[in-house]
């Protein structure tokens, strides 16, 4: 630290508070502010460990359903869960981007440091966004690579585009709509994700199958209990 930015700190050190003044991006003379409740008192509290459940897919693939139909099972159980649905946040925090690369990787990284608060805050948060570029999840991952949960939904275009929910890939496919993922534009699909779903013997797992792979994950993992060093002794 250098001695203008000591400068600025000395006023709370007769407080027994210590800030380190940064530059982040953009942003300068900067304060991080730690509180005194933490992610781990939290999680106490809600008895489960903060995470981010990041699905991904092509559009008509069932992301959305996977996410409701898996918040309505951990709520069930008795679990604190956040969706995080790629077109409802475009209806306000990311209102002001198109679909250009450059715009869906910031909608992403928006969409991952939002992610990354309600995992602190304990939850488990639930992503569902296309975000076809591993460059961009990959991104999202470093954030908080320990809770993040990459699922899959591994369907083929052809399925998707016959269920075509939204009539998007129709518009798509007469040149209304430029850039839509899976027709003229790439997906790039996960290399190493930790759930993928997928067609058995032609047929689609219906929704609260696919909830049930991903909740057993989440059991198995231990995010559905506060770590062992946190729990409430009676």
């Amino acid at each position: 630290m250098n001695a203008a930015s000591l400068s600025r700190c000395l006023p709370y050190l007769d407080k027994g508070v210590f800030f380190l003044m940064s530059t982040v991006g953009n942003s300068t003379n900067i304060f991080w502010h730690e509180c005194p409740v933490g992610k781990a008192d939290r999680q106490k509290m809600l008895n489960q460990q903060g995470c981010i459940v990041w699905i991904t897919g092509l559009s008509g693939s069932g992301k959305s359903t996977l996410a409701c139909s898996l918040g309505r099972t951990l709520h069930s159980r008795g679990k604190l869960s956040y969706v995080l649905d790629g077109d409802n946040l475009r209806h306000g925090l990311n209102k002001n981007l198109g679909f250009s690369p450059e715009d869906r990787t910031e909608n992403i990284r928006r969409v991952g440091e939002v992610a990354k608060l309600f995992a602190d805050a304990g939850l488990i948060c639930i992503a569902s966004l296309i975000s076809p570029y591993c460059k961009d999840r990959d991104a999202c991952r470093a954030l908080l690579p320990e809770q993040f949960i990459e699922v899959f939904l591994n369907m083929p275009l052809e399925l998707c585009e016959g269920r075509d929910p939204k009539g998007l890939y129709k518009l798509a496919r007469a040149g209304k709509i430029k850039g839509f993922t899976g027709i003229d534009d790439p997906y790039e699909p996960p290399l190493n994700c930790e759930i993928e779903i997928t067609q058995k013997d032609g047929m689609c797992p219906t929704p609260s199958e696919m909830a049930g792979q991903v909740v057993s994950y989440l059991e198995d993992k231990g995010y559905l209990e506060a770590p062992v060093s946190m729990k409430i002794v009676e």
